[in-house]
């Protein structure tokens, strides 16, 4: 039986334009966060500002952890 995916968000520090900020993400969206990243061919900072500058750019913006998580689930091109 595989373990249940339920745990607790983990803080991590990332840098976005040179302020160091904490982010609390599960495990699990770390992992798809690295691996984004990875196939982008970014370091995890400059993907979560990628993410960060089209939050800032939303009519109604939601928090950095939320919309790392939207742009994690959200369907690309």
């Amino acid at each position: 039986m595989m373990p249940a995916p339920y745990h607790p968000p983990v803080k991590r520090s990332v840098e976005i334009a040179g302020h160091k900020t904490s982010i609390s993400l599960e495990p699990l969206f770390w992992d798809m966060l690295r691996d984004a990243a990875d196939a982008e061919g970014l370091p995890i900072n400059a993907l979560v500002a990628r993410i960060d500058e089209e939050r800032i750019r939303a009519e109604n913006p939601c928090g950095l952890a939320g919309a790392i998580r939207i742009w994690l689930v959200s369907p690309r091109d």
